[in-house]
């Protein structure tokens, strides 16, 4: 009797609300730790942050360029390309030797490893007067701030983000200085070619003499140093979307506030010849290395009625966005390539003068500058347009107006007959018989 009898089983030590109070409590302090070191943690210093990404992308430089000149050891040399079929050149048009980086080097008489380098002072007045005209175009009409909002609302857009809408939009006041030009001889990969050994100081030097030198794709690229301090803003508001476990469950307010503070890097351009074989342009291409120090602002506010201010997560995920979309576009080993137009002079072209060649005299309003030139169209247009209407106005009057009836009158006079009369106009002796 006493063995058919199921054993007792141990009773839990906590009851089940005790056990539901601690699950809670546990939740809610993992909430908190989770608040306070990952969205309101101190974030590191931006020296330290810059120290990092400056490592980060110069490793990643480092293994590029490994990687290439391993490709270029297992690789074998490429064969001399044969000459296409072409059309048969004129004998007239002389063709001028080929031009090497090491004769262009000679011939304008610049010494990669002597020549100082140039401080581009004049480029800088160009350059800041190019984007001031810039700045006061955006003022004029609304297509930047057009093209900002539909390059944010695009496809790309997630679906928990609401309509995204530009709130202030600051393209600055001052303007980058360009500093310390260099030319430096680079390959078709873009590495340098001053792989030779000086004999006193045993640095690198240019050899010109050398295969990769005279090699196909060889360019002179032109270095030089940028530096901008100024205070770009643009700043977006919009709103986060809960769409579970229905739609529109939660809406969270976002504002947020970028701005460029400074930029200072090293610049690299160069001009990539056409290929007439390959139908190619000219291209300029140009891109940052990999030292360069980008600063953001970032403030922002989450929430509408307890909002929370500048969070500094918020902060770093921002920037490192910014810094992973620059780094994907615009620094080595990546570049950005311009197709140049032809620069042979054309009539189409031309712009100003104040008398033709030939000596034939001309109007004074051709010899006028462009904005008066405007003027002066403008009021000839409306002067023409004056008269037009002028005339048209006339015409109407006279199609309003009854025809006039052709007279008869009888000739009084010696002679004259009841049934003779005369045209108005008509010959003397001359008589139009009319019968009664």
């Amino acid at each position: 009797m006493a063995t058919d009898m199921c054993p007792m089983k141990p009773e839990p030590a906590l009851s089940f609300t005790q056990g539901l109070i601690v699950g809670q409590i546990s939740v809610v302090l993992l909430i908190a730790a989770f608040i306070k070191f990952f969205i309101f943690g101190d974030p590191p210093s931006p020296e330290v942050t810059a120290t990092i990404r400056a490592a980060e992308r110069r490793s990643r430089t480092l293994a590029h360029r490994q990687s290439l000149l391993t490709l270029r050891s297992t690789t074998p040399s490429r064969p001399p390309q044969q000459p296409t079929l072409n059309k048969k050149k004129s004998s007239i048009l002389r063709s001028p030797p080929t031009l090497t980086i090491g004769s262009i080097l000679d011939k304008t008489y610049y010494n990669v490893d002597s020549h100082q380098p140039e401080s581009l002072d004049w480029f800088n007045v160009l350059i800041a007067q190019t984007i001031a005209q810039f700045r006061s175009d955006a003022q004029q009409d609304d297509a930047i701030l057009d093209s900002l909002t539909k390059a944010l609302n695009g496809s790309s857009r997630p679906d928990f983000l609401d309509e995204i809408k530009v709130t202030e939009l600051t393209l600055g006041e001052d303007f980058p200085i360009f500093s310390n030009c260099r030319i430096i001889p680079v390959d078709e990969d873009g590495l340098s070619l001053n792989t030779g050994r000086g004999s006193a100081t045993g640095e690198k030097r240019f050899d010109a003499n050398s295969t990769r030198a005279k090699r196909e794709g060889s360019r002179l690229q032109a270095r030089m140093d940028v530096d901008l301090s100024d205070m770009i803003t643009l700043a977006l508001e919009t709103k986060i979307l809960l769409n579970y476990p229905r739609r529109l469950t939660a809406i969270l307010p976002v504002a947020l506030a970028v701005s460029v503070v400074r930029f200072s890097g090293t610049l690299s351009v160069s001009f990539i010849p056409s290929n007439r074989s390959q139908s190619t342009p000219t291209m300029m291409t140009f891109s940052f290395l990999d030292d360069y120090r980008l600063d953001f602002s970032v403030r922002s506010l989450v929430g509408s009625r307890s909002r929370l201010q500048d969070v500094p997560k918020i902060a770093q995920l921002v920037e490192s966005r910014l810094h992973r979309w620059f780094d994907e576009r615009a620094v080595e080993p990546r570049f950005q390539e311009i197709a140049l137009p032809s620069l042979w002079p054309r009539k189409k072209n031309t712009r100003g003068g104040d008398e033709p060649l030939d000596g034939s005299s001309i109007s004074p309003s051709s010899s006028m500058g462009k904005g008066k030139g405007r003027e002066v169209a403008k009021d000839v247009q409306e002067e023409a347009r004056r008269e037009v209407e002028a005339e048209a106005a006339a015409g109407q009057r006279r199609e309003m107006s009854p025809p006039e009836a052709l007279r008869y009158r009888r000739v009084r006079g010696r002679g004259s007959s009841i049934g003779e009369f005369s045209m108005p106009g008509s010959l003397p002796g001359m008589g139009l018989d009319v019968p009664t």
